[in-house]
């Protein structure tokens, strides 16, 4: 059974940075695509990045592009979301996921084996 746990959450001031790590259990990452997604209270899961397969691509929603970056260590079975000049608008629980549709966009609805995600709460 594809697991995945999510961890690296928690309060931070905004401008703050936070790395979120999400590690598989059961079996290999190195095969998958990864996206991370971010969900507030009563709000849609909305799709934040996603790294390929062997990390050659990279994608990212508009409102984290050139604050996050996602990478990935196979060796470690885990996918990372570097997070800087964080926004009290960054708030909420990050998931990841595994990639079941190939497409060139972030809809959740394309991903599968979700974690249990992680609270991020951005605050002064």
């Amino acid at each position: 059974q594809l697991q995945l746990v999510e961890s690296g959450g928690g309060l931070v001031q905004p401008g703050g940075s936070l790395r979120l790590s999400c590690v598989a259990s059961g079996f290999s990452l190195d095969s998958y695509d990864i996206g991370w997604f971010h969900q507030t209270p009563g709000k849609e899961r909305e799709g934040v990045s996603d790294i390929s397969s062997g990390g050659r691509r990279t994608m990212y929603a508009d409102s984290v592009k050139g604050r996050f970056t996602i990478s990935r260590d196979d060796a470690k079975n885990t996918v990372y979301l570097q997070m800087n000049s964080l926004k009290p608008e960054d708030t909420g629980v990050y998931y990841c996921a595994t990639r079941v549709i190939h497409s060139n966009n972030l809809q959740p609805a394309h991903f599968g084996s979700w974690g249990q995600g992680t609270q991020v709460t951005v605050s002064s």
